[in-house]
């Protein structure tokens, strides 16, 4: 009896987990995997967000940025790059999808703010990262944010756009930090959110998904 009643509970909180789209932020992410890649598209209701989490050089981005070029959504936002001399990481660039860059972070600018090595410059991040989530706001089916990480999340004017994204509406494709951060857990945890780990090994399953979302954006 009292085994029975476990195993109901246990029961009660994964189809939970499942229905919140966002099973990495509570489980380790060896189960999150294998819980993510056990499930299709096919058999659960569309999210109107997908956010791809995992460990840095996984290829969030890249695999982002192929999905978006395959489909006829037009799309807004923008992709966060690396910036390297010499094979050495120096920065991060933020690239749109209408062409125009600015410097996120570097090691060799000034700035009151900083992750890790790196100095943040907000001013940036406002002028082209947030003035593009606007833009896609009034224009665009689909908004890209590259990424919901913690140089990003520095900045409340990023935090407001990405909370008006997810309400917006729209298809929401982007990428966010896998460690645990109150506004990023709180945005997983939004009904309206998927998320999706990406590993080394996975690339390709999760890039069929992605492409099956975004085929369902068009119809």
């Amino acid at each position: 009896m009292i085994k029975s009643l476990t195993a109901q509970i246990w029961g009660r909180r994964d189809a939970k987990k499942e229905e919140n789209g966002c099973l990495e932020t509570s489980l380790a992410p060896e189960e999150a995997q294998g819980k993510e890649e056990s499930s299709s598209f096919s058999s659960r209701t569309m999210k109107r967000a997908l956010l791809l989490t995992g460990k840095p050089g996984t290829g969030k981005t890249a695999l982002i940025k192929e999905a978006v070029a395959r489909t006829k959504v037009r799309g807004g936002g923008f992709y966060t790059e690396e910036i390297r001399t010499g094979g050495i990481r120096q920065g991060f660039r933020i690239i749109t999808l209408g062409g125009q860059e600015a410097i996120l972070a570097h090691v060799n600018i000034s700035s009151p703010y900083q992750v890790s090595k790196y100095k943040v410059d907000i001013d940036s991040l406002h002028r082209v990262g947030v003035s593009a989530l606007h833009q896609a706001l009034k224009e665009s089916n689909l908004i890209v944010i590259d990424e919901i990480g913690k140089m990003e999340l520095l900045s409340p004017r990023f935090r407001e756009a990405v909370t008006q994204a997810m309400g917006s509406g729209k298809k929401v494709l982007g990428t966010i930090m896998l460690n645990p951060h109150p506004f990023a857990d709180e945005i997983k945890r939004r009904p309206e959110v998927r998320t999706l780990l990406v590993t080394m090994d996975n690339r390709n399953e999760v890039m069929e998904e992605v492409l099956n979302w975004l085929a369902e954006a068009t119809n």
